[in-house]
């Protein structure tokens, strides 16, 4: 299923910065970043879980904020981009 992941983390001291950090190299591990503080993830149940859990181990929720947005399996349907940057395939073969 397709989830969209977004965060707004407080960066007022360092250790926000930190919390910042933490939480993109864990969504990056997982997804595709699409904007600064927005990921789109294939993800089955169990890998959506594992990442919930671990990013709110990381967020202070005092300060910041995390959405998980559900879009399914069909959610090439539920998806418009416009704009300059270019859109890409999440289940397509990723080059590095």
């Amino acid at each position: 299923m397709m989830v969209l992941i977004t965060y707004d983390v407080n960066t007022e001291d360092a250790e926000g910065k930190r919390r910042l950090r933490q939480i993109a190299k864990q969504c990056v591990n997982y997804g595709q970043r699409v904007q600064n503080s927005v990921f789109e993830c294939v993800l089955d149940a169990a890998q959506c879980k594992t990442l919930q859990h671990t990013l709110c181990s990381i967020l202070d929720e005092r300060k910041d904020s995390l959405r998980f947005y559900y879009l399914g399996n069909r959610y090439q349907t539920k998806i418009e981009h416009f704009g300059v940057k270019e859109s890409y395939e999440p289940e397509g073969v990723l080059m590095i």
